[in-house]
């Protein structure tokens, strides 16, 4: 025991004799917020429109053309309508190819740049044709080629032409080849719809596609998109079922809220849009690739037939919804404390609950910290972020990118125990401990946490530590 007693005490002695301080653990807190956040790949949409532009008028709205640009007045709020980092831009096909062979890329060009400009990123789709008139036809050229009839008898009017025609599957299918080795893995891109037949893209008739055909079609996209995340319409299940065996493809439904406005005792949200999650094989797609609903009709219709609009938003949390295209038309007044909440919910949220480290680190050493983390919301971010600490000082600053996957914090609690190794030539001072999600490549913070402690960069402070 007296040896024991001597030991400790020699011990004491030389770290007070050599300057060596003893580490102290640091216990973080961070204060929660309840503020609604702007953040990446997620929350509403535009619709052929930009933040900062006037909105649709009552309950029409635009769609399949080139987009009629706005002057920029100056700033990006929307009003009445979030604000928003996606816009959400449809194209038929006949604009994008008006001469064989020959593309109007400038068409997407531009709506990439304004976007860009408007702190964006633009969801595409891609249509084969509208509903039935000459301007919203397939290209001249193509109707020509395959001659004047315009419908098809089992589908009617949402199939101006047969795609189960060879034909069609080469030319709509050279079209999604070259758009994705031209686009695809741009930065401003967000995502791409997985569209092959139907007017507007919405896959009416798929399930009659022969299966050499719908093959093609789907591998156009799938074999020319690897890094742009697609996003398949739930159309029918030899679609998505092949869809999701060639890719992690997400998924999205272009009428939600509907609880009856097509007919009697029918409605999307309780005939259609279940069974289709569950006998489609897309439950569990969400975990990889993002789920996106679109408005049926507008907004202030769901209002003006007395829709639910808590039960509407609950679904979709429960359908792990990301993204939610209003079509730029107004939120019901009344509705906006409950859109609120559902932009809280939607997609991802990160709290940092706690995380401790040591207030010393000597260089050439390693800062071990452990960090609990949870997703409130009700999908994983998809982008290919990183988290990241910087110590920082007036003079000095460092980033230190860790391996953590956000990728794969699905909602729930996320443990997260690891070290940075500090640099043997690092200066000795104090530093701010400072904690963010970052891009790569520029290594600026992308993400707003759901914390206290955000400065002008993006970055949250943690706390004080020591390099000696």
């Amino acid at each position: 025991m007296k040896k024991l007693i001597y030991c400790i005490l020699l011990i004491s002695f030389m770290m007070i004799t050599t300057g060596i301080q003893a580490q102290k653990t640091i216990r973080v807190i961070p204060k929660e917020i309840d503020d609604v956040l702007l953040n990446p790949g997620m929350g509403f949409s535009t619709f052929q429109r930009f933040n900062g532009d006037t909105l649709n008028v009552g309950l029409k709205w635009t769609e399949g053309h080139p987009i009629e640009y706005q002057p920029f007045r100056g700033t990006l709020i929307n009003k009445n309508h979030p604000m928003t980092t996606i816009a959400y831009f449809r194209i038929y096909w006949k604009y994008l190819e008006p001469e064989e062979g020959k593309f109007n890329w400038d068409l997407i060009d531009t709506a990439l740049k304004t976007a860009k400009e408007r702190n964006q990123t633009l969801m595409l789709r891609v249509a084969p044709h509208g509903p039935g008139t000459s301007d919203t036809d397939v290209p001249s050229w193509y109707r020509a080629m395959v001659g004047a009839k315009t419908e098809w008898p089992p589908v009617g009017k949402k199939w101006m032409i047969v795609p189960n025609d060879s034909i069609y599957a080469f030319y709509f299918g050279r079209l999604i080849t070259e758009l994705g080795k031209r686009y695809d893995g741009n930065p401003d891109l967000e995502s791409v719809d997985l569209a092959i037949v139907g007017a507007w893209g919405e896959g009416a008739g798929a399930n009659l596609l022969k299966d050499e055909i719908r093959k093609k079609l789907v591998n156009a996209y799938t074999d020319n998109f690897k890094k742009t995340p697609l996003l398949a319409l739930l159309t029918d299940e030899k679609t998505n079922m092949y869809a999701l065996s060639q890719a992690n493809v997400g998924w999205r439904v272009d009428c939600l809220g509907d609880m009856g406005g097509f007919r009697p005792n029918y409605s999307h949200m309780e005939d259609v849009y279940p069974q289709r999650i569950n006998n489609f094989g897309v439950k569990e797609a969400w975990k990889k690739a993002p789920v996106s609903f679109e408005v049926c009709w507008v907004m202030q219709k769901w209002k003006d037939e007395g829709w639910d609009i808590e039960y509407i938003i609950e679904q979709s949390l429960k359908w792990h919804i990301s993204t939610f295209n209003a079509k730029s038309s107004s939120v019901p007044e009344e509705w906006i404390p409950s859109v609120n909440r559902w932009l809280k919910k939607m997609g991802y949220r990160f709290v940092l609950r706690n995380f401790s480290y040591a207030d010393l680190v000597s260089p050439n050493d390693v800062l071990k910290f452990k960090s609990w983390w949870e997703n409130k919301g009700v999908a994983p971010c998809y982008k290919d972020f990183s988290l990241a600490f910087r110590l920082k000082s007036n003079s000095n600053e460092k980033i230190f990118i860790t391996d953590a996957d956000i990728k794969q914090w699905l909602p729930g609690d996320i443990i997260y125990d690891n070290s940075l190794t500090i640099p043997k030539d690092f200066p000795h001072g104090i530093y701010d401990l400072q904690v963010a999600i970052i891009d790569k490549n520029d290594k600026k913070p992308k993400v707003n946490l759901a914390i206290q402690g955000r400065d002008n960069e993006g970055w949250y402070q943690l706390g004080k530590i020591e390099v000696k």
